[in-house]
């Protein structure tokens, strides 16, 4: 198993629209992205965030479908409206 976390500090331009839209596109590929097993995303409620306030995790069948759905159509329609939008941190690691 390869489990991929992603935690999101918003920038200003930021608008409660946007971030909607992000966690409904990111849940979306679930289902539809192969080898994606499950998605979790929403609010980081941690009070150790560091600023970080959405966070999400998905877990992979293996770190091949990972890299699948790094360049998957979808994901990439993702970050090409979210990136300008967020100051991102990421963590892959094999379970």
């Amino acid at each position: 198993m390869f489990i991929h976390i992603f935690g999101f500090r918003w920038k200003a331009n930021a608008t409660d629209a946007d971030k909607a839209r992000a966690t409904r596109e990111i849940r979306a590929f679930q289902g539809t992205i192969p080898g994606l097993i499950d998605v979790a995303v929403g609010e980081n409620l941690s009070p150790r965030g560091q600023g970080y306030t959405f966070a999400g995790l998905m877990r992979f069948t293996d770190r091949a479908a990972c890299d699948v759905y790094a360049t998957h159509p979808m994901h990439m329609a993702l970050l090409e409206w979210l990136v300008p939008l967020i100051d991102p941190v990421e963590l892959d690691f094999e379970a």
